[in-house]
């Protein structure tokens, strides 16, 4: 019995610990998604449809580890925009583009 408290506590004393470390890892990713997504506004507004390709992708790749730690529905939207925006930025249409990830940025900005 005193063998099964004490694992009991173990147990949930690591638990404990563990979940503020996978709630900032989360909150990194989305940052970093911030952060890429306004890169890739910023050269889509100036023509630079590649670039912003390069930049949404990587918002891409964090806002899907984001996504895959804790799921929410402004993350699962922001990516639907951003896979949105890199196949219009690869077509040439920032203009496009740049509009899908402004509305990535907004659902990012909500996950905060």
């Amino acid at each position: 019995m005193y063998r099964r408290s004490i694992v009991a506590m173990l147990g949930l004393g690591l638990a404990l610990i563990l979940i503020p470390q996978i709630s900032l890892a989360v909150e990194d990713h989305i940052s970093q998604a911030i952060e890429h997504t306004r890169q890739a506004i910023d050269h889509g507004k100036q023509g630079h449809a590649d670039v912003l390709v390069t930049h949404a992708e990587a918002a891409l790749t964090h806002a899907e580890a984001g996504e895959k730690a804790k799921a929410n529905p402004h993350t699962a939207e922001a990516i639907t925009h951003l896979k949105e925006a890199i196949a219009q930025g690869k077509q040439g249409h920032a203009d496009v583009a740049t509009t899908h990830a402004e509305a990535a940025l907004n659902h990012l900005q909500q996950v905060n």
